[in-house]
């Protein structure tokens, strides 16, 4: 090796630019490689993608027409080749001081062989499907707004029932091409496919690694191989087999855009699941063959650290490797019209790299980037700044909140219960959760991925199957790698198990289990934060008790379409529930001040949680709504807030959605076992949203006080009867300085939020609010700037005189008590 690498990696040169790898225009081609500590480096040009051996591998990289490269000062080598390269393949040459030569991919590939043996030229402007200048994806006013699907690509299509009646589509399935489909119908007329994604109602598409990774032969039989894709191998490049030819370089590229597209053009946002924390070979790897010993985490001793729990974690934090993962999330949200990116074992990445990716793309690529990741690892890591839950805090991403998912369901693979699945002493817990987590370790709900199942451990259905103590029932073999212990294949253990024997479908929406996984989701889809669903779960998939199905056969892992016709109404409730959600703002409440206005815990003991969203929370249409959750095994009777006696129920045991099922006459209701209710009380239309205060950030003008002050005067100068009451809050300071000084309000049938302060000649200050008619009581808090400080902590009420048009209050700073001011303003 060089002199260079027995330097401290702290003293290698680094480089800025946005152009390492290859820049190809017909003209020319521009090869650049960052790799300090190499002697020598050429870039060796192939005809072809080599000779390949039985296990797919291409062994030998010489013969190529190698050419020199220089090296800059800042440790890149270059060469610019004139000429049209396209269709040809290269690689690297570096040589060692000690004469040790490495052949290596490009680590900035963005087009590869099969099995990524080596990379290849190609124009990408020759891979954009018809449309792609306009594509996009769904925007997104806030976060919070989102609702994800957690897909595996392969799992999408490999069902028997995942066909066409005038196509054979099974050259396309477990590819992304599947995707482009629609119109698929199972042979009852229920949508399947994509049409499924569509009329469940889900904003967002979250796909599990489609980066290009090691553990399958893109060339061997489809079947034969299977995983998740955690073990990456080249990080700009989709995953070869995934493709309808892996040995067509441009054919995973334009497919994965198709399928992009496709989902864009159907109003779904793709998120990709990306995998920086480490690799899943060094030596073989991408990085190491380059610039050795910089990119992996090492212990005093040199030795590689493993807080992945796979042998390496990526050195995140080295300024070489957080430009390398910067570069690279650019390239898929700007080549690929990508959405949103979920990270595995964002633990793992110092916080500073979450942090500064998270800015650079919303400010260089688009401001509404989903950013989410796992805040956990998955061993010791030396790195002090990991990005563990609560290190997200106003920075703009969000972490998957694990504690509310086992406060939900119990443990991931055991028998331990959760609220809805049978523990006590849970309501606390689930409270935090539905809260968005504000009480617990974020800034506001945003910052949250509340979910109950992902595609690691048991899936919602199972997992269920596993408290209830029925796997032996349902005839749930023991999983050890991907195969039963007892020596049956695996199609053969599906084939004979039942995940569904105590289920009666003629009465589905009455089982146990059913409810209960109704239930857990519905927690989850009612709750502040970013609603997290796994794939699968509205036709209740079951793995067979397969934890950890990674390598599993497609029998295991496959959505089985058949499900839907057979557990309609499940899949009804979903579909409801995330309506109900997108429809109603009050469920989407993204800053914390907005939940703490509008939250208020109604009851939580005895496995029952209720809750209120008050005066027209976010801007919602209905003004008050309740929501509780009953998680014991019998029916629960709870009083109703005093302020309405007639409730309007929109969600029960039995179905899900906006539509008003009946009404509920009286301060009491009786909730079902296991299960949920959503209930509303009076609906007006929304006049502002009371998340206006915080559309200023996003450059939206607010309307304040100044425009109800001026619509009152042009009513009141044509003589004509207002349609509102005003109230004149005047407010003193003994200090006199109003300066920032404002207040929120709620309550007022007309407009709730922020309202100005203008200062009067005898030293104080008035705000004047406009009330609906009908209105009894409104609330208050006077507040410096955005929520800087408060001047009174409590909420504060002031009780409507309804025989008065005007009605004047004096409030002294510091004083909890308001003085109403005696005037001549009777109404009428």
């Amino acid at each position: 090796m060089s002199d260079f690498k027995q330097l401290e990696h702290t003293t290698y040169p680094t480089y800025e630019g946005y152009d390492l790898g290859l820049t190809y225009t017909s003209a020319g081609s521009l090869f650049k490689v960052w790799a300090p500590t190499a002697q020598q480096v050429h870039v060796a040009l192939y005809d072809d993608a080599g000779v390949y051996d039985q296990e797919g591998i291409v062994q030998e990289h010489g013969g190529g027409r190698e050419f020199l490269m220089s090296r800059d000062d800042r440790g890149v080598w270059s060469i610019a080749l004139e000429g049209d390269w396209n269709g040809h393949y290269y690689m690297y040459r570096l040589e060692w001081a000690d004469s040790t030569v490495h052949y290596v991919v490009d680590p900035y590939a963005t087009a590869v062989s099969a099995n990524g043996q080596r990379t290849v030229i190609i124009d990408l402007a020759q891979t954009n499907p018809d449309g792609w200048e306009e594509d996009m994806g769904p925007t997104l006013e806030r976060a919070t707004d989102a609702v994800i699907y957690e897909l595996h690509v392969r799992d999408f299509s490999m069902d028997r029932h995942f066909n066409a009646s005038e196509k054979d589509l099974s050259a396309v399935k477990g590819r992304f091409a599947a995707f482009t489909y629609s119109g698929l119908k199972d042979g009852a007329g229920n949508s399947i496919g994509l049409d499924h994604l569509l009329e469940l109602g889900i904003t967002h598409v979250h796909l599990l690694p489609v980066a290009d990774f090691h553990t399958v032969n893109d060339l061997a039989e489809l079947e034969t191989e299977y995983n998740w894709g955690y073990d990456p191998q080249h990080y700009n490049v989709p995953e070869g087999s995934y493709s309808s030819n892996p040995a067509d370089p441009e054919a995973r590229i334009r497919e994965l855009k198709q399928l992009v597209h496709s989902l864009h053009s159907a109003g779904i946002g793709v998120i990709l699941d990306v995998v920086y924390n480490h690799t899943y070979s060094v030596e073989k790897g991408p990085f190491e063959p380059v610039v050795p010993g910089y990119y992996y985490r090492t212990d005093e001793q040199g030795q590689l650290t493993n807080g992945s729990g796979v042998g390496n974690e990526v050195a995140t934090e080295r300024p070489m490797v957080r430009k390398y993962i910067k570069d690279s999330l650019r390239y898929w949200a700007k080549e690929y019209h990508i959405d949103g990116f979920r990270f595995d074992l964002m633990g793992l990445m110092d916080t500073p790299t979450v942090e500064q990716l998270t800015q650079e793309l919303r400010a260089e690529v688009r401001p509404d980037l989903l950013i989410y990741g796992e805040p956990w690892t998955g061993g010791e890591s030396p790195q002090p700044l990991l990005t563990l839950k609560g290190t997200q805090r106003d920075k703009g991403f969000a972490v998957f909140n694990d504690n509310y998912r086992s406060a939900i369901k119990g443990d991931s693979d055991g028998t331990g219960s959760g609220f809805a699945t049978g523990a006590w002493n849970q309501e606390e817990q689930v409270l935090k959760g539905t809260f968005g987590a504000i009480h617990d370790f974020t800034a506001h709900p945003s910052e949250s991925i509340n979910y109950v199942t992902a595609h690691d451990n048991l899936n919602l259905w199972d997992k269920i199957i596993t408290v209830r103590g029925l796997r032996e029932y349902c005839g749930f073999p023991q999983w050890e790698q991907g195969k039963p212990k007892d020596g049956r294949k695996a199609e053969q253990a599906v084939a004979e198990a039942d995940p569904y024997r105590e289920v009666d479908v003629t009465d589905l929406l009455e089982d146990e289990t059913v409810r209960k996984s109704l239930l857990a989701n519905g927690i989850v889809l009612t709750s502040q934060g970013i609603p997290f669903i796994h794939a699968g779960d509205e036709l209740l998939r079951s793995k067979y008790g397969d934890h950890n199905s990674y390598r599993s056969a497609d029998a295991v892992n496959a959505i089985r379409w058949a499900n839907k016709a057979r557990f309609r109404p499940v899949f009804d409730y979903y579909q409801g529930l995330i309506a109900l959600r997108r429809s109603h703002p009050a469920f989407r409440m993204d800053h914390r001040e907005l939940v703490e206005q509008h939250m208020e815990v109604l009851h939580s003991s005895g496995r029952v949680v209720a809750f209120a969203l008050r005066h027209h929370a976010n801007g919602d249409a209905w003004n008050h709504i309740v929501v509780i959750y009953n998680g014991s095994d019998t029916e629960q009777t709870l009083l109703l807030p005093a302020e309405s006696d007639r409730w309007h129920v929109v969600v029960d045991a039995h179905g899900a959605g906006n539509e008003i099922r009946y009404e509920v006459a009286g301060h009491r209701v009786t909730v079902s076992r296991w299960s949920m209710m959503v209930l509303y009380d009076q609906e007006e239309p929304a006049q502002v949203s009371s998340s206006t205060e915080q559309d200023q950030d996003t450059g939206k003008v607010e309307n304040g006080a100044e425009g109800s002050d001026k619509k009152m005067d042009q009513e009141i100068a044509k003589g004509e009867t207002a349609s509102f009451r005003t109230i004149e809050l005047i407010y003193e300071r003994a200090d006199r300085q109003y300066s920032g000084w404002n207040v929120w309000v709620w309550g007022t049938g007309c407009r709730d939020g922020h309202v100005e302060l203008h200062e009067l000649e005898d030293g104080r200050a008035v705000a004047r609010i406009q009330v609906a008619l009908n209105v009894q009581r409104i609330g208050y808090i006077v507040r410096l700037n955005h929520w800087d400080a408060k001047d009174i902590e409590a909420d504060r009420y002031i009780e409507i005189d309804p025989t008065r048009s005007v009605t004047q209050v004096l409030i002294h700073s510091g004083r909890e008590e308001y003085l109403l001011l005696v005037n001549d303003n009777r109404a009428g």
